[in-house]
């Protein structure tokens, strides 16, 4: 069970009307704020869902650690030691730290042609009957269970994206969640909107300033497609070994659409991710990615759904872990297909590879048809770094360090190769480099 309750003074009803009377938001956001707190108090008195939360432990978690920095105390000008900031030029940039924001920038022709893309505070205030409809209605909903309620209700800003009906960004853009100050709770939320015929690309960076520094992120992504759209989405979860990282992840494609979805995550002491993908319209596809490298005592978990909600839809999911000396990676993976959607083509696959006698990794694919005419896969495999083909490497003058690296390197290889994205391919390579000790970015 998670330690918080309602009367803890960083989070208890006191300290969340003061929070509240410190945003200048729309009535209608207040109001989404005061029925998720309901909410939040409300399930804070109920067990998780056994089934996605038995095998995560979070009773070393305590949120009394934790508190939200006001403006005048969050770093918003910290510097960073980021994987992806510096390695192309962006469309747009848009920062958040410690929950507070910095300058946004977007390139003007695409503000002329009418995308929106900055920080969600200011966004409110400026085009708030834009996200009204969107915003935490459609896809991340505070009753899903504590978590997204608690960052429902203290969501403290984050990154938007709308782009208009049938406007191309070529370019990809950049977002960056960055925790500075010591004991900070960042609950940054990310919101894409994609009219008909649009297409974007998103590339999404959580940081810390130090190695030593703790903190919390309870965060959310919703990720809304319309007919035709077109959206890549990257998120490369980097924060230090001291960090906890709870978040509520979803994406809807309606009808032809596509979605192409790449997790990573290399950090964090723990983190657990729950992520659904629907595919609401008929045509809609989804190609969902993911990374893991855990190591010393990190725990990283996934609760992954992939559900069906009309015909000819196709989702593919693979996800790939590497854990070593006393980490743990959890993958819990589900396949749905309502009664109407027929004509579905589902997949998922998880695939661990264990690098000490002392980790662990646990994978439970699954499926749910109600259809009849399907096509749905599911596979997990996991096993321990062959020593042969160690030795068969360090016959040809490599050493055990960089032989490793070259079976780790291979062992992820396939996930990839379906990233559309260079820089990201090329950044992923040289970050499992680092966790393995070998040279740095």
């Amino acid at each position: 069970m998670l330690t918080v309750t309602p009367s803890h003074a960083a989070f208890g009803t006191d300290a969340f009307e003061s929070f509240l009377a410190s945003r200048r938001e729309p009535s209608w956001m207040s109001d989404l704020r005061r029925g998720a707190f309901e909410t939040y108090r409300e399930l804070l008195q109920t067990e998780l869902d056994p089934e996605e939360w038995k095998r995560v432990d979070t009773r070393a978690f305590r949120a009394d650690k934790f508190a939200i920095q006001t403006p005048s105390t969050a770093n918003a000008v910290a510097a960073f030691e980021t994987l992806l900031a510096t390695r192309a030029e962006f469309a747009g940039f848009v920062s958040h730290i410690d929950g507070a924001s910095s300058p946004s920038k977007l390139d003007e022709d695409l503000v002329k042609q009418g995308v929106l893309y900055g920080n969600l505070s200011d966004l409110l205030q400026t085009h708030g009957d834009i996200l009204k409809p969107h915003l935490m209605t459609r896809a991340v909903k505070p009753e899903a269970d504590r978590f997204a309620a608690w960052h429902s209700a203290y969501c403290t800003g984050g990154t938007v994206l709308y782009v208009p009906r049938n406007v191309q960004i070529s370019k990809p853009l950049y977002s960056l969640i960055g925790l500075a100050a010591a004991g900070a709770a960042d609950f940054s939320h990310t919101l894409v909107i994609l009219e008909e015929g649009a297409s974007a690309t998103l590339l999404e960076e959580t940081s810390s300033t130090s190695p030593d520094l703790p903190g919390v992120h309870v965060g959310a992504v919703e990720l809304l497609l319309a007919p035709r759209s077109n959206l890549c989405y990257v998120q490369l979860q980097n924060w230090n070994d001291k960090v906890w990282h709870f978040a509520h992840q979803v994406g809807r494609v309606d009808a032809s659409a596509s979605l192409q979805w790449t997790v990573a995550g290399l950090g964090a002491r723990f983190a657990h991710v729950h992520q659904d993908v629907f595919l609401d319209g008929k045509g809609a596809a989804a190609e969902v990615n993911g990374v893991t490298f855990a190591t010393e005592k990190q725990l990283l978990s996934y609760y992954t759904q992939q559900t069906h909600n009309a015909p000819h839809t196709r989702s593919d999911l693979l996800y790939k872990d590497v854990v070593r000396d006393n980490a743990r990676c959890v993958w819990r993976g589900m396949i749905k297909v309502a009664k109407d959607a027929q004509k579905t083509d589902g997949y998922q696959r998880n695939d661990s590879l264990l690098m000490s006698e002392t980790c662990r990794a646990d994978a439970i694919p699954g499926l749910e048809i109600e259809a009849d005419d399907v096509r749905c896969t599911h596979g997990a495999t996991c096993g321990r770094v062959d020593e042969e083909q160690l030795f068969y490497c360090m016959c040809r003058g490599l050493s055990r360090a960089e032989a490793m690296h070259l079976i780790v390197e291979g062992f992820f290889q396939r996930v990839y190769d379906r990233i559309p994205v260079e820089i990201v391919r090329e950044t992923l390579g040289q970050a499992v480099e680092r966790k393995l000790g070998i040279g740095g970015l």
